[in-house]
Parts: C-alpha cells; sequence; structure tokens
C-alpha cells in the first residue's frame, strides 16, 4: 500500500519511556497486548495499525487518564512513524468501550439536573445546537426535499433543529439508543455503527459528524461509506479536536481532546485532510474552529491538571464555568482566528 505522508511531527511532554510497536492490522482479529487496570473491563487490550497509511511501526506519543469521569486506568496514544498520524494503542476492545459512555457522558444529555443551574445549562446545549445550525447553513442551503445524516447523533438534537428549521428529511446513527427521547420521534434513528447499516447510494445531501470521527473505530471504513451515501452535489461536514492547536500545547496530557479512552485517534489539520484524500473525498473549506466552544477545552484543560485524573464533578463545575466563560467574552470574541481548539472540514466527493 502506498503511505500517505502527513508532515505533522508533534511533540509533547510526557512521552512514554520505551518504543512500542502495533503488530496487527484494523482488519485482523485482534489479540491481547497489554493488561489493563481498568476495573470491571476484560484485562485484554488490542493493538492495532495507523488508521491512515496502514504502518505498524509507530513511537510513543502520550499517555492519558479519564479526566473527565475520573475512572481508572492509563492509556497510550503513539504516532505513526509514516505518516505522523497519532491514535490510541493499544485499546479497548469495540465490544468494551461502550462501558465508558455512560450517564455522565454529556453528549448523551443523560444528566439534566444541575439544580438552579439547569435552565441555564439546557441554555448553552441548545446554543450548541444554534452553533451547529449556523455553520451548516454557510455551506448548504436545506429545505424539505433534503436529506441529512448525521453520524454520531448522540441525542439527537441538532437533527431536531435541522428539521424544525428546514422540514428536512432526518436520519441519525448512534451505538447508543436514546430513541425514547421526545424529540426522536422526527428522526429515523439507526441504532449501531456506520458499518451496521445500509443506507443506499447518493441518498444525502448533507452528512454531517460532531465530534464523531475521533471516536471511530474505524474512520477511514466510515469515510468511504459516508462518500458511498452522499448525493452528486451533497457536501460532508466534520468537526473533531485539533492536535495542532493552542489549548494541546497548553495542557499536554491533560487536554481535554485527548479524551481516554473514547477517542481513538487525535488529528492535525495535514493528517484530517490526508485522511479525506484517502477516502476519495475533495476539501472545500476547512476552518480552525467549530460549533463546539473552544472554552469548554480551556475551562476542562484547567480542572483536569489541577484534579489529575480525579474527575470533574459536572454539577459543581456550571456555576465556575459560566462565570469563567463570561471573564475570557473577551478572548473568546477572536475564537475563529486563534486556532484554540477545534477544526472543521468541509468536503464533497472527489
Amino acid at each position: 500500500m502506498k503511505s500517505i505522508v502527513a508532515d505533522d511531527r508533534v511533540t509533547t511532554a510526557g512521552r512514554m519511556p520505551m518504543t512500542f510497536r502495533a503488530k496487527e492490522t484494523n482488519d485482523a482479529p485482534p489479540r491481547a497486548h497489554a493488561k489493563s487496570n481498568v476495573s470491571g473491563l476484560s484485562s485484554a487490550l488490542e493493538s492495532v495499525r495507523c488508521y491512515l497509511c496502514g504502518n505498524d511501526d509507530c513511537r510513543p506519543f502520550i499517555s492519558a487518564q479519564d479526566d473527565l469521569t475520573g475512572k481508572p486506568g492509563h492509556f497510550t496514544f503513539v504516532q505513526c512513524a509514516a505518516c505522523g498520524l497519532a491514535y490510541q494503542n493499544p485499546r479497548i476492545p469495540a465490544d468494551q468501550i461502550g462501558a465508558w459512555y455512560d450517564d455522565e457522558y454529556i453528549a448523551h444529555r443523560k444528566q439534566s439536573d444541575f439544580g438552579i443551574f439547569t435552565p441555564l445549562y439546557r441554555w448553552a446545549m441548545d446554543r450548541h445546537d444554534r452553533r451547529k445550525v449556523a455553520l451548516v447553513g454557510r455551506y448548504a442551503k436545506l429545505d424539505m426535499r433534503s436529506r441529512v445524516l448525521d453520524l454520531g447523533c448522540g441525542a439527537g438534537t441538532f437533527l431536531a433543529a435541522i428539521r424544525a428549521l428546514t422540514q428536512a428529511q432526518v436520519t441519525g446513527v448512534d451505538f447508543k439508543d436514546l430513541s425514547h427521547l421526545p424529540w426522536m420521534r422526527e428522526i429515523d434513528f439507526r441504532c449501531g455503527r456506520p458499518k451496521d447499516h445500509t443506507l443506499g447510494a447518493e441518498q444525502f445531501d448533507l452528512i454531517t459528524m460532531w465530534h464523531f470521527l475521533e471516536h471511530d473505530y474505524e474512520p477511514l471504513d466510515t469515510l468511504s461509506r459516508a462518500r458511498e451515501w452522499l448525493a452528486p452535489k451533497g457536501l460532508m461536514i466534520i468537526e473533531v479536536p485539533r492536535l495542532d492547536s493552542v489549548s494541546f500545547r497548553l495542557f499536554g496530557n491533560r487536554w481535554p481532546g485527548l479524551q481516554a479512552p473514547q477517542h481513538t485517534v487525535l488529528y492535525t489539520r495535514s493528517t484530517l485532510t490526508a485522511m479525506m484524500a484517502r477516502a476519495g473525498l475533495e476539501v472545500v473549506d476547512w476552518q480552525p474552529w467549530g460549533a463546539f466552544p473552544a472554552y469548554f477545552y480551556l475551562f476542562a484543560g484547567t480542572a483536569f491538571k489541577w484534579l489529575k485524573g480525579r474527575g470533574l464533578d459536572l454539577k459543581k463545575a456550571v456555576y465556575p464555568y459560566f462565570i469563567g466563560e463570561l471573564a475570557a467574552a473577551p478572548l473568546l470574541l477572536f475564537e475563529k482566528r486563534l486556532n484554540l481548539a477545534m477544526q472543521t472540514i468541509i468536503a464533497r466527493k472527489a
């Protein structure tokens, strides 16, 4: 296979003390690689090749913990020696990672009672969806004839917002079944992973992935499938954390974008662009920002540095979070220019 080289040798403190070579391809049956100290899960981890170029030669990059919830365990990210992609290796097998997406996982919105701050929390989450809708509006004009697919749709609130605004036909895919939520009645929801579904060739005018691709165990396969599902003039909008960002340089192994063990791949601008090309997609535009607020990474990274793996109590964090956001407002006016944390790529069929 021809290697795709992206010049992204990101360096950081916190490197592991010895080299590591992953022997398995992503398509091969995984073998037990190491022993995990994570309570309640199997001790077997699996090693993988680079998701971008398939090379098995990698060097240690960074070690991370589950700083958000405080679950025990240390997880290793490596960097491909051939193309520079950073990815988690070894990783928790796909049939066990679901335990890490529990009621505390914020994207699934199961925790919604924040006392007197509940209205403020709901406003912030709704604002996130409004920012997604506004970002989409820069590139796509949707109406009742449009078909929209959101991979990793979580609680489905973005699709509900698009449906209410444009009357577009909306489909969501997520491996967590949240179809009981009242607004999901308007959504064609498919439970599972993208590879579990046959959605038909050239069906969708817009396919979105809001902080999904960094979680995906088979990102290249998912992008290839999405390309097949995309209409001839359709667009794909993908947002992920940006590894070559200011916040990563600030927080290192406490960077919220690591989000171990759920995040399997860490993308720089060039490795994300290379992944698009490998999947047969042409980049229409790229932005050094996204709908997800970069301030969350500034706040959470600061908290993670202080807590050192003990987990963030979201109920206790709500008040200081919004006070901090108010204080940071002058800085956040320039969020789209400062390369703080996020990146968004817009692509079409090549």
